[in-house]
């Protein structure tokens, strides 16, 4: 007798909100999970929020989600510890956890733990380059689901700070990262810290008006992950700020011509080599 087909995946096209992917001092941590129409297991993008370390919400993920699901890729957005309720490294040690948990339930949600990508903005930029970054030896995989690997195989970094120590123009993040940090923990937390051959590829944008943090941090990022044999690839983007974007429509390449680079990158590294064309939330890139 025939054993029993499996049973059809059932979360085709919808979006899981507030699922708990790691509990970290009494507290759920909570992502929203967007899935493809059809197809699986897919390759999976977990997406970080930016605010400082210490704002921000997985929900800023909606347009992004719905975007690059469209595309064939399941879309993790997180939520994490912030400050002044948590300080670093607590932060980090909810990313990772969100990837191991993601492997461990690769299964349930259909997606291929093996293709995974990170993709974060400022303070989430900070976040995916540690994550791409760091291994089991910086000391932040702890609590949960610890069979599984926290590593991902492509970074998207917009806007993220890369080295700590290096001098911070505006006052307000030089401030935060002080006491959320620490003055003594600045190299320890800082991506160019753990730098190794051994690194996933890395796409970097950054603004060159960028007045939140210096463009010249992610030129220390690449300039390390090239040192390393790392893949990686820099665009500067012109008349650009933090958010990458200019007042007068000027920022060069535009939204269209950066979504592309992104999706090549993503195709390239999680997919093969086949390319799609296609117009993407312009406010996240």
């Amino acid at each position: 007798m025939p054993s029993p087909s499996p049973t059809p995946f059932g979360n085709y096209g919808q979006t899981l909100t507030d699922v708990t992917y790691c509990t970290m001092d009494g507290q759920p941590q909570k992502m929203d999970i967007y899935f493809p129409q059809s197809g699986g297991p897919w390759p999976a993008v977990v997406y970080v929020h930016g605010g400082s370390w210490m704002k921000g919400d997985k929900s800023e993920a909606k347009d992004l989600g719905a975007a690059l699901s469209a595309q064939g890729y399941l879309v993790a957005s997180l939520n994490y510890r912030l400050y002044p309720f948590a300080k670093f490294p607590a932060m980090i040690e909810d990313v990772k956890c969100a990837v191991r948990s993601l492997r461990a339930h690769a299964v349930e949600y259909n997606l291929n733990p093996d293709l995974m990508a990170a993709w974060g903005a400022s303070a989430g930029g900070h976040l995916v380059a540690l994550l791409g970054t760091s291994d089991k030896s910086a000391g932040w995989e702890i609590v949960e689901y610890l069979d599984q690997s926290s590593r991902v195989q492509a970074v998207v970094d917009l806007s993220g700070p890369a080295d700590l120590t290096q001098p911070f123009h505006n006052g307000d993040i030089q401030t935060q990262m002080i006491v959320n940090f620490g003055l003594d923990q600045l190299v320890a937390d800082s991506p160019v810290t753990y730098v190794t051959p051994e690194d996933p590829p890395f796409l970097i944008f950054h603004g060159d008006q960028d007045t939140v943090i210096p463009v010249e941090q992610s030129h220390i990022l690449y300039d390390k992950l090239v040192a390393a044999g790392v893949p990686a690839q820099l665009v500067i983007v012109e008349n650009g700020d933090h958010q990458l974007v200019a007042p007068d429509g000027s920022a060069t390449p535009n939204p269209d011509e950066r979504w592309q680079m992104m999706l090549d990158f993503l195709q390239s590294n999680l997919k093969g080599t086949a390319k799609t064309r296609n117009n993407g939330p312009n406010q996240w890139i």
